[in-house]
C-alpha cells in the first residue's frame, strides 16, 4: 500500500500521551479537531516506516469516566477521569464550551489542571478553554487569546493577561491559547510540526482539507466576517471587493457599481456594515498582504503590489495603523520563522 504520507523522519519516535480536557457543555469541534489531527499524524507517521507504533497516545479526560454530553447535543465518552492523571502526560489541551460558567464551575478540575501544569511539555487551550486556565493564574503575565466574541471579557475579568485578540493561536513559553474552535486544528497541526516537521502537518492539512499553514498570528476573521452585511448588494460588493483588490476601489467607482451617489452610498455602507468603505477596502488589503507574508517567499513590493496597496509605503503605514507592526515584522514574526529556530 503506497504510504498516505511520504515522511522523513524529524524526530526521535516515541510515544506523547495528548491529553483533552472536556465537560459537560464541551464544544465538540474544539475536541475532535485536534483528536483528528494527531490521529492522522499517527497514520501518516506508520505508513511511512517512521513510527512502528501509533506516536501519539490520545485521551478524553474528564470529570469521570463515559458518557458525556456536548454543547450540540451529541454524546463523547471519556476514557477516564481526569484525577486518575497524575504524571506521563506529554501535552495536555484544554476545550472549550459556549458557556463560559461551565468551564468555571468545578474547582477541582482547576486545581488539578494547576497542578499538572509544571509536569506536562505543554499546556494548551482551544477556544474559550482559555478561562479555565486564565482562572487558574496560569495566564497571568503571559500573552494569550481565545474566541475573538470573548476576548474583551478575558481581558476584563483577567488584567494581568495580555490578550491578543486578532491571533488564530498564541504560544508563550510551553503554554499556547487558539481562537474560535476551528483554531484548534491550526494549533494542534503546529504542535505536529514542532514535533516532526512541516512536511507532516502540511500533509495532514491537505487531508483534512483546511488550511495548509494559518500562522499563529493571522487574523481570526476576515474584513468580510468582521462587517458582514444585512443587504445582500452589499455582500455582494464585498465579495466583489475582496476578488479586485488591485482595482480602483474608491467610493466613487464603488458607489457606481450599486447606482448610488459617493454620499449617499458612504452612509449606506457604513449603517450596514459599521465601517467606511475605505476603511473595508484597507482591512481586506491587510488581510490578502498577510496570507502573502505568512505563506509565501513573496517580496515585500510584490506583496504590496499584490494586496492593492500600490506600494510599500502605503502598504506599511496601513499595517501600522491597524496592526501596530510593519510588513517586514509581521513576516518575521509570523511566517514560522520562529519554529524553524525552534527545530534547528
Amino acid at each position: 500500500m503506497k504510504p498516505l504520507f511520504p515522511i522523513t523522519p524529524t524526530s526521535e519516535s516515541k510515544i506523547r500521551n495528548v491529553g483533552i480536557v472536556a465537560f459537560p457543555g464541551v464544544e465538540i469541534i474544539d475536541v475532535t479537531g485536534p483528536m483528528e489531527v494527531f490521529a492522522f499524524a499517527n497514520i501518516g507517521l506508520q505508513q511511512s516506516g517512521v513510527s512502528p507504533e501509533p506516536a501519539y497516545s490520545i485521551e478524553l479526560l474528564a470529570a469521570q469516566a463515559g458518557p458525556l454530553m456536548s454543547s450540540c447535543g451529541l454524546q463523547i465518552i471519556a476514557n477516564r477521569s481526569y484525577s486518575e492523571v497524575q504524571e506521563g502526560m506529554d501535552t495536555l489541551m484544554i476545550a472549550g464550551a459556549p458557556d463560559i460558567d461551565c468551564l468555571l464551575c468545578d474547582p477541582e478540575l482547576q486545581d488539578w489542571v494547576r497542578a499538572m501544569a509544571p509536569k506536562v511539555r505543554r499546556l494548551a487551550s482551544v477556544c474559550t478553554g482559555a478561562f479555565l486556565l486564565a482562572e487558574s493564574g496560569l495566564l497571568d503575565g503571559l500573552r494569550a487569546t481565545s474566541h475573538w466574541l470573548y476576548c474583551n471579557r478575558l481581558t476584563k475579568d483577567y488584567p494581568l493577561i495580555n490578550v491578543e485578540p486578532d491571533c488564530i493561536f498564541v504560544r508563550d513559553g510551553k503554554i499556547s491559547t487558539s481562537g474560535g474552535i476551528t483554531s484548534g486544528i491550526d494549533l494542534a497541526l503546529s504542535l505536529v510540526e514542532e514535533d516532526w516537521g512541516s512536511e507532516l502537518a502540511l500533509m495532514i492539512a491537505r487531508t483534512l482539507v483546511v488550511f495548509l499553514k494559518r500562522p499563529g498570528g493571522q487574523s481570526q476573521f476576515s474584513a468580510y466576517l468582521t462587517s458582514e452585511a444585512h443587504r445582500p448588494e452589499v455582500r455582494d460588493l464585498q465579495a466583489w471587493i475582496m476578488l479586485h483588490l488591485s482595482d480602483d476601489l474608491r467610493v466613487e467607482t464603488l458607489a457606481e457599481r450599486l447606482f448610488m451617489s459617493p454620499r449617499n452610498f458612504a452612509r449606506f455602507f457604513v449603517a450596514e456594515t459599521g465601517m467606511t468603505p475605505a476603511k473595508f477596502v484597507e482591512i481586506a488589503r491587510i488581510d490578502a498582504a498577510r496570507h502573502y507574508l505568512g505563506s509565501t517567499k513573496l517580496s515585500i513590493e510584490m506583496v504590496a503590489d499584490k494586496a492593492g496597496f500600490g506600494d510599500t509605503e502605503r502598504m506599511r503605514r496601513a499595517f501600522v495603523r491597524q496592526l501596530g507592526v510593519n510588513p517586514q515584522n509581521y513576516r518575521d514574526r509570523f511566517s514560522g520563522s520562529e519554529l524553524q529556530a525552534l527545530r534547528a
